[in-house]
C-alpha cells in the first residue's frame, strides 16, 4: 500500500533569476507561483539577489510591514534583505538580498566548501563569484528565517536552481539539517560547454568524463558545485529525459525525479481581447518591416520567428537562418513570408532613422518606398562586423529586395515594452505570429515552443529539446483525424499539428535545413480552415502543460526530499 504523500508546511526556491529576467528558469518560477501560491498562501517564499537596491524594480514591491522583526533580526546578523511581492500572478513573497559584503568572507566560505563537500572553486572566475556569495546568502537568509519563526515541527523544503546555487543548497544542508534539500539543474554546465564549443554532444555522451570535460573547457569550478549539490541533497532533480540522461553521464548522478516546465494560461488574453492584440501585434509588426525596407507587405503576409538567448548553435540560430536562404530560392514558394530573428545581441539603441519613418508613417499613414542602408536589422549593434546573424545575412546576399518572396528581419533586443522601435512586450508580439520555429541543438526543455503553442502560434522544435520530446509523446498515440487532419482535394492530405518536431542529430544540420524550409512552404499554402485548425491544435497541446497538470511532480520531489531529511535526522539522533 502506497505510503500517504509527504508534504511541506514552507517552501523556499533560491533563483539568480527571481525577480530578474534573464533567461527560460525566470518563466518556470513566475508561471508555476501561483499554482504554489494558490495552495500554501504566503508558505511558498522566494529568494533573490538584490541588485536594484535604492532603485525601482519593476517586478518587486516592497513591504516593511511584512515580517518586520525577523527583518530587524537579520540585520544584527549582517544580512541586508527586502521583503516583498513579485509582480507577477499570484503575487508571492519575495526576500531580495544584498549579498556583496559576503566578498569579504569569500576564501573562509570556499575554504568550508571544500573541507565538508569537495567543492573545488580554486579555477573560478567571471560570474563564478557573484553566484557563488549570492548562493551563500541566500542559505543564510533561510536559516535565519528558520530559526526565527519555524522550529523541527514543520516541514520544510529548500529548492535551489542551477548551479548558481549550489553552495546555499550544501550550506543549509550542512547547518540546518532539518530543511529538505532539491537541487534542479535545468543544463548542465558541461553539456552546454560541449554543445557551445562545436563538439559533437549525443553520439559521444556515453564515452564523455564530466570531470576531463571541465578541465578541459576551462569550466571546473562551475562543473564542482553542480556536481556535488547534485549528490548531496536530498533530492535530485532536471527538466527533461534529455537531460536527465546528459546528469547521468557527466555528473555521474540520476535524477530523482523529471520536472517538466509547464506554463499558467492566466498569460494568454482570451476572447475578444486576443483577437485586438493580435490584429495590433501584426500591424505593429509589419508596420516596421515597411518602414525599414521600403516595403508594401500586407497582412496576407506570413510572419515567421525564432526567438531565445542569443546562442547560435545551441538555439539552432544558425539552421533557422539556412533555412531561410534556402526558402527564399525555392520557387514553391507562392506567398510573401516575413521572417523575425528576435535574439538580444549587444545593441546600442533603436536607429533613428528607422524611428523617424515609423513617426513619418505615423502621420502620413504610409511608408517610403525605399530601404534603409542594412534593411534587415531595427536596433544599432556595438559591434555590426562580428555579429554572425549580420555576417550571415551579407555573406548570403539576403538583401530584403521589393521582389523578393522572403524578408528576414533581425530585431536584437529584449521586447520589454520600451525598445524605442516596437515598445511592445515578448508575449504582446508573439501573439501577432503566424509560425515560429525553434530548432535547437542543445535544448533541456524549451520554453519559447511551449509559450508559442500556449499563445495559439503553431511551432517547429526538435527532437533534442525537452519539450519536442514530449510533444512528440503526447502525439504518439492520438489518431491523425484528431490531429487535424483534412481533405486538400481528391488526392492529396495534408496533416495540420500545433507542433512539427523534426528529428536533429550531431550531423544531420543539411536535412534539419530542408525540413524547415519544407515546412514553411507547406505553410504558407494552407487555407484558412486549415490554419484554424493548426491553431486549435496548438492551444490543445498547450492546456496539457499547464502547472495544475505539472505540478504532480514536484510533489513527488517534496515527498522524496522530505523523507530523506527525516531519515537523515533520525539517524542522527541515534548516534
Amino acid at each position: 500500500m502506497r505510503q500517504k504523500r509527504l508534504l511541506p508546511d514552507y517552501i523556499f526556491e533560491s533563483s539568480w533569476e527571481v525577480c530578474n529576467k534573464v533567461g527560460g528558469i525566470y518563466t518556470v518560477l513566475s508561471t508555476r507561483a501561483k499554482t504554489l501560491q494558490d495552495a500554501m498562501p504566503d508558505r511558498v517564499v522566494f529568494i533573490g539577489p538584490d541588485f536594484w537596491q535604492d532603485k525601482k524594480n519593476p517586478l518587486f514591491v516592497e513591504d516593511k510591514r511584512l515580517w518586520a522583526d525577523w527583518r530587524r533580526s537579520a540585520a544584527k546578523e549582517s544580512l541586508g534583505i527586502r521583503i516583498g511581492r513579485w509582480q507577477i500572478p499570484g503575487r508571492p513573497v519575495v526576500v531580495l538580498v544584498d549579498f556583496v559584503p559576503f566578498y569579504a568572507q569569500r576564501n573562509n566560505i570556499y575554504g568550508a566548501a571544500w573541507t565538508d563537500f569537495q567543492v573545488d572553486s580554486l579555477h573560478a572566475y567571471g560570474d563564478y563569484d557573484e553566484a557563488s556569495m549570492f548562493s551563500y546568502a541566500a542559505g543564510r537568509v533561510v536559516e535565519s528565517f528558520y530559526h526565527f519563526f519555524l522550529n523541527e515541527s514543520k516541514r520544510v523544503v529548500y529548492q535551489a536552481h542551477e548551479w548558481m546555487t549550489g553552495l546555499g543548497a550544501l550550506y543549509i544542508h550542512k547547518h540546518v539539517p532539518a530543511i529538505a534539500t532539491i537541487f534542479t539543474t535545468h543544463a548542465t554546465t558541461i553539456g552546454r560547454s560541449i554543445a557551445g564549443n562545436g563538439k559533437p554532444l549525443y553520439d559521444y555522451l556515453f564515452a564523455y568524463n564530466g570531470n576531463q570535460m571541465a578541465d578541459e573547457l576551462n569550466v571546473q569550478s562551475k562543473h564542482s558545485i553542480e556536481r556535488q549539490t547534485a549528490h548531496h541533497v536530498d533530492c535530485f532533480t532536471t527538466v527533461s529525459d534529455v537531460t536527465a540522461h546528459e546528469c547521468m553521464e557527466l555528473l555521474d548522478k540520476q535524477p530523482d525525479v523529471v520536472l517538466p516546465n509547464g506554463f499558467e494560461m492566466d498569460f494568454v488574453p482570451k476572447g475578444v481581447t486576443f483577437v485586438n492584440r493580435r490584429r495590433k501585434a501584426r500591424q505593429r509588426i509589419l508596420e516596421v518591416a515597411n518602414a525599414l525596407m521600403g516595403t508594401t507587405l500586407g497582412d496576407d503576409t506570413l510572419i515567421v520567428s525564432t526567438s531565445g538567448r542569443y546562442e547560435w548553435k545551441n538555439k539552432g540560430i544558425d539552421v533557422y537562418l539556412e533555412a531561410l536562404n534556402r526558402t527564399l530560392h525555392d520557387e514553391r514558394l507562392e506567398r510573401p513570408v516575413l521572417a523575425l530573428v528576435e535574439v538580444p545581441a549587444w545593441q546600442a539603441g533603436p536607429r533613428r532613422e528607422l524611428q523617424e519613418r515609423l513617426e513619418w508613417m505615423k502621420t502620413k499613414g504610409y511608408a517610403e518606398d525605399k530601404p534603409l542602408p542594412d534593411p534587415f536589422i531595427t536596433h544599432y549593434l556595438h559591434e555590426p562586423g562580428g555579429d554572425m546573424t549580420c555576417q550571415f545575412i551579407h555573406r548570403c546576399g539576403i538583401a530584403n529586395r521589393e521582389s523578393s518572396r522572403l524578408k528576414v528581419m533581425f530585431v536584437p533586443c529584449y521586447l520589454d515594452g520600451a525598445d524605442g522601435i516596437f515598445n511592445m512586450h515578448y508575449y504582446d508580439l508573439l501573439l501577432g505570429l503566424d509560425l515560429t520555429v525553434y530548432p535547437s541543438y542543445y535544448e533541456p526543455w524549451g520554453y519559447t515552443p511551449l509559450e508559442s503553442v500556449a499563445f495559439k502560434v503553431p511551432c517547429v522544435t526538435t527532437t533534442l529539446a525537452g519539450f519536442g520530446l514530449w510533444a512528440n509523446e503526447q502525439k504518439k498515440g492520438a489518431k491523425k483525424a484528431a490531429n487535424g487532419r483534412v481533405e486538400r482535394g481528391s488526392d492529396c492530405y495534408l496533416d495540420v499539428d500545433g507542433v512539427e518536431v523534426v528529428v536533429r542529430s550531431d550531423y544531420n544540420y543539411d536535412e534539419v535545413a530542408d525540413s524547415i524550409r519544407d515546412e514553411i512552404i507547406g505553410f504558407s499554402k494552407l487555407s484558412k480552415k486549415e490554419v484554424e485548425i493548426a491553431r486549435k491544435a496548438a492551444a490543445a497541446l498547450a492546456e496539457k502543460a499547464q502547472w495544475k497538470h505539472f505540478i504532480a511532480y514536484y510533489y513527488e520531489a517534496y515527498d522524496i526530499a522530505l523523507r530523506r531529511a527525516e531519515s537523515r535526522m533520525a539517524q542522527d539522533s541515534m548516534v
